[in-house]
């Protein structure tokens, strides 16, 4: 048996995280997951926008990890086949496995990394037991669950899902290349949706390493006709559904395969757990078209490791009432319902019909047309608008509270 203060099972974006936080700050911990090197997965692929890469700064490990990344200094925002604006950016473009290995460079060697599955999870309100796939056993006084979409753990718990929107949206990335020609014109560019009736909110087109990559998002039903035409005719579908956006790309190939990912949206119910505390994916999800995914995880794992976890290794014991002072963290509620706001009011931008939104759409498009209008005449004014078409000063935005869902770094949300 092998003992630790902190077992972390799971070592995606959140666990891998948590482990180079703790193990920085001297705390002791072991890792455990079944792949030394994290393989390909289609999750996040790129950190955007200033409050975003705020919240991955504060673990301590942000500069070296985004070395690695492709930055964008400027994103092209279009819809209808017209060029809107010309937006300074902060994008940096990274693949997910790409952005968890450097993650996980940045884990000090104190920390212990076990490749294998953890299977069993037994807790207390002292010490926890974590057996493993290869017969070796942990005892930790907590348990983090870092281990995303998987439930078995938290089902052997009493862990009960509540899902609030079923296949909330589909995310579709691919590959592009110009046709004809060396490169595209734009370094990053947001394309929005034309029509409500095609239920897309937008595409986003962006550079990794030598790539460019595009992720398309949906508001679909998994079992939709129009996934199974896109997975046979991907070209021909996207520019029946976008047939302007050749406008602003000119001619391009779908190169690769596709990687399609529906997401619902639920959150765990684990206040009643000694012991264990579930961060990230493994607490709530959040939908990709809003981009909120990494803000979510860096908030929980910058409130878990910089403030709760140092609380509660200086008294004794890991009963359920130590556990919910996390759940009941301010910054993190504030972002977890942050989160959740922006994901039903971008679906309802995008597809509803009601004369609301339809305001909505034409208010956010004006915006976005006087915004570009005022910077390429020069003017010194600078408005970001959000997704809801309102506008606020790219000074405001703050970490902790919703006036951060306006920054335009919401406009290239990450898959």
């Amino acid at each position: 048996m092998r003992y630790t203060d902190i077992a972390i099972i799971g070592g995606g974006l959140a666990g891998s995280t948590a482990a180079a936080m703790l193990g920085r700050a001297g705390i002791s911990a072991v890792m455990i997951d079944p792949h030394e090197t994290y393989p390909a997965d289609f999750r996040v692929e790129k950190l955007s926008g200033h409050a975003q890469v705020e919240r991955f700064q504060r673990t301590g490990i942000a500069d070296q990890v985004l070395r690695r990344a492709t930055f964008s200094g400027e994103n092209w925002i279009a819809r209808f086949g017209r060029l809107l604006d010309k937006a300074p950016s902060r994008q940096f473009n990274i693949l997910y496995d790409s952005l968890v290995n450097a993650i996980r460079d940045e884990i000090p060697d104190t920390v212990e990394r076990i490749w294998t599955k953890a299977v069993s999870v037994e807790t207390s309100p002292e010490r926890q037991r974590v057996a493993l796939a290869n017969d070796e056993t942990i005892s930790a006084r907590l348990v983090v669950f870092a281990n995303g979409l998987n439930v078995g753990l938290r089902h052997q718990l009493g862990i009960t899902r509540n899902i609030i929107s079923a296949c909330h949206s589909i995310s579709i990335g691919f590959d592009v290349a110009p046709a004809g020609r060396n490169a595209f014109d734009f370094p990053a560019l947001t394309y929005f949706s034309e029509r409500p009736s095609d239920r897309i909110p937008y595409i986003s087109l962006f550079p990794v390493g030598t790539r460019m990559r595009a992720n398309l998002f949906v508001y679909r039903s998994f079992d939709d006709p129009w996934l199974r035409e896109f997975r046979r005719a991907p070209a021909e579908t996207l520019n029946a559904a976008l047939p302007r956006l050749k406008r602003i790309t000119g001619a391009f190939d779908i190169m690769g395969e596709l990687k399609i990912r529906p997401v619902d949206l639920y959150v765990n119910d684990a206040s009643h757990q000694p012991g264990v505390v579930l961060a990230g994916d493994a607490f709530a999800t959040s939908c990709p078209v809003a981009g909120t995914g990494c803000d979510k995880v860096f908030t929980d794992v910058e409130r878990l490791c910089n403030v709760h976890i140092p609380q509660w290794l200086a008294s004794d014991g890991m009963d359920a009432n130590k556990i919910a002072a996390f759940y009941a963290d301010p910054v993190k509620r504030a972002c977890d319902e942050w989160s959740a706001a922006k994901a039903f009011d971008f679906r309802q931008v995008s597809i509803a019909t009601s004369p609301y939104w339809t305001a909505q759409r034409w208010a956010r498009f004006t915006a976005w047309s006087t915004q570009g209008l005022l910077r390429r005449l020069g003017g010194v004014l600078h408005l970001e608008p959000n997704f809801l078409g309102h506008s606020s000063s790219s000074s405001s935005s703050s970490s902790s509270s919703r006036s951060s869902s306006s920054s335009s770094s919401s406009l290239s949300s990450s898959a």
